[in-house]
């Protein structure tokens, strides 16, 4: 009979796999390989300066289970605090990760990836960062994640470059999840998410720390998000500290 249990609950686990990604983090759990997944996330973010509702579509595929390409065409309206309203196309985003290390136990897993995204420069010059700069840029990192049955913990450290703007960011995540129900099948979870996104501005001189509270549901091969994210730490030109944001999104695996 013990035997029994723990081999439902590993079906079970990796199913769990399916509850996807952190809501602002990331993680390097993949699912196998020939699989799509379509999703958004959309932003809400007040600023001092402006007020910005970012849309992305975003289109994932899985050459492989250990390799991931991806898409993102985001759908942007801005508000700037006297000055300009508009309904336009933000920065198109190319990602490209490669699970190149990964360790299974029993009940536990602990993955590592590298990670990159292209930012073309289709967005207005607006010095929304992360959103809509007008500039290319690349950013370059590393994402580990540690998963039991119980938790998930996600780490990633990496650099953005942009050789025309003055954007130039050393990046740091850590997401802890927590699901609140027990493992089952057909899989359906609901996770809460604790993240944290540290930002050095080094070209600026700017420093960030933010941190998201959010929950998530999980059923099958859908998923949706909501989080909050809000400032802890902020030493930067106060027209561009963050008030809010707020984060809705879906996604789908098929």
């Amino acid at each position: 009979m013990k035997h029994i249990l723990w081999v439902v609950a590993l079906f079970a686990f990796a199913k769990a796999y399916a509850q996807g990604p952190p809501i602002t983090a990331d993680k390097p759990i993949m699912l196998g390989g020939g699989s799509f997944t379509a999703k958004t996330l959309t932003e809400i973010r007040s600023t001092e300066r402006l007020t910005a509702v970012y849309v992305p579509i975003m289109l994932h595929y899985l050459p492989t289970s250990n390799s991931l390409v991806a898409v993102h065409l985001p759908y942007l309206h801005y508000d700037i605090e006297n000055g300009a309203s508009e309904s336009t196309i933000a920065d198109i985003k190319v990602l490209g990760k490669y699970q190149f290390y990964r360790k299974d136990a029993t009940g536990k897993t602990f993955r590592v990836i590298a990670k990159t995204f292209q930012s073309i420069p289709t967005g207005d010059k607006i010095d929304l960062i992360g959103l809509s700069t007008g500039f290319y840029e690349g950013y370059y990192g590393i994402v580990s994640g540690y998963e039991t049955l119980k938790y998930g913990i996600s780490t990633e450290l990496g650099y953005n470059w942009s050789p025309e703007a003055t954007v130039d960011e050393f990046r740091g995540k850590f997401g802890v999840g927590l699901p609140l129900l027990k493992p089952q099948y057909p899989n359906k979870q609901i996770n809460l998410y604790f993240e944290y996104t540290s930002s050095l501005f080094t070209e600026r001189d700017w420093y960030q720390l933010l941190y998201a509270q959010g929950i998530q549901y999980a059923g099958k091969n859908i998923t949706f998000d909501l989080a909050v994210q809000l400032p802890l730490i902020q030493n930067m030109d106060p027209t561009r500290e963050l008030n809010y944001s707020v984060f809705l999104g879906t996604r789908y695996t098929f």
